[in-house]
């Protein structure tokens, strides 16, 4: 599933494509018949992201959610498109520019008040300038819940996925079973700091990048033209600091992964 650094990114791009100037919206697959036409031909005003939720603002106060979930995924291009391949849920074309929305989790149109009611679950998100630590802090520091399952609740911290979630804590040295409340608020501000650097590092990127300097070396990434990782995807691996093989369990229908010498129970 895409972590919330995509979602900004995509929301930046949109933006600066589509911001200001009436888009043409439909939907080919029909899915979302209803809702395109009901902003197609409005002005788009603004496009931001919360977490892992996009959005693209309309005139009129109307409000395209997307989610993309496991399998949705936007193709960008200049025009022209061509004829749409695939089951594409949403088509946006511009002045110069673009969008096929395929598989998302959601797709909808939502006012401004519904709008208000998906943000309002949603914990701070490290990527908005709005975002605000404490109210996450004050999540953890009450919690007996594990921080590996804290991190991925995205009413905790908005934007945070499996990956974020592994590398910060190995970053750390964090064991993922540690009860929230065990932390100590000098931890959980270096884990916001990181999450704050690293996430904008992948937004400006478009990837993750999360191994530091002196440790990107020796065995490649878990996947071809994928950044290095810490333990994400290197389970029985040895740990790119100790050596120790990397452990795996499923926490929260996830899977996880840590360094049991580096982040020690």
């Amino acid at each position: 599933m895409p972590e919330g650094h995509i979602l900004h990114r995509l929301a930046r791009l949109h933006h600066d494509w589509y911001a200001g100037a009436p888009v043409r919206v439909s939907s080919p697959q029909g899915r979302f018949a209803d809702g395109a036409a009901a902003v197609s031909g409005r002005v788009l005003t603004h496009a931001d992201a919360w977490g892992k939720h996009l959005f693209h603002h309309y005139e009129g106060a109307l409000t395209v959610h997307v989610h993309l979930g496991i399998y949705g995924a936007f193709t960008d291009s200049e025009l022209p498109l061509g004829e749409p391949t695939g089951q594409v849920r949403m088509r946006m074309i511009g002045s110069g520019h673009g969008s096929d929305l395929r598989g998302p989790a959601a797709c909808e149109v939502l006012t401004e008040g519904e709008v208000d009611t998906i943000e309002a679950r949603l914990g701070p998100d490290p990527l908005r300038a709005d975002a605000d630590p404490e109210q996450a802090w004050a999540r953890v520091s009450r919690s007996r819940s594990p921080i590996g399952g804290l991190l991925m609740d995205q009413s905790v911290i908005a934007g945070v996925g499996n990956v974020y979630r592994a590398e910060v804590l190995f970053r750390h040295g964090i064991h993922p079973e540690r009860p929230g409340k065990n932390l100590s608020r000098a931890e959980f501000d270096a884990i916001w700091v990181d999450l704050v650097e690293l996430m904008h590092v992948g937004m400006e990127r478009g990837r993750m990048h999360v191994v530091r300097p002196e440790h990107d070396h020796g065995a490649p990434a878990y996947a071809k033209d994928r950044p290095r990782t810490y333990v994400y995807r290197r389970t029985g691996e040895p740990c790119r600091v100790c050596g120790t093989p990397v452990l795996h369990k499923v926490m929260g229908a996830r899977n996880l992964f840590w360094c049991p010498v580096c982040q020690p129970t």
